[in-house]
């Protein structure tokens, strides 16, 4: 019986008709991320703390490594160091990017 379905089926048993589509479109992404625009893109209060992480860490990839013991000696507040170690998991991951800011004209 088997036999008979996989010689006279048209149909490919590989076909992806079944199987969902996901669209295809790209999303705006900033080029270069740096420290000030990861946190804009974060939002929620932690882009106040822009010109502390630049002081004290410098580079985007060191801020990438920080641990939690480095922020709160930075005297960054608990939820904006969660956000901040948060989003930096999701980036490392590839999962998240911060947005472009759309040209105004």
């Amino acid at each position: 019986m088997a036999w008979r379905q996989i010689l006279f089926n048209t149909r490919s048993p590989y076909s992806t008709t079944g199987l969902a589509r996901f669209s295809t479109k790209s999303n705006p992404y900033l080029e270069k991320v740096g420290i000030p625009e990861f946190l804009n893109g974060i939002g929620k209060g932690v882009e106040a703390h822009v010109a502390k992480l630049e002081s004290e860490i410098g580079d985007f990839q060191k801020l990438l490594i920080t641990r939690t013991l480095r922020l709160k000696k930075l005297g960054i507040p608990v939820k904006q160091r969660k956000l901040i170690l948060k989003y930096t998991h999701k980036y490392r991951l590839g999962l998240w990017r911060p947005r472009a800011q759309p040209i105004k004209s």
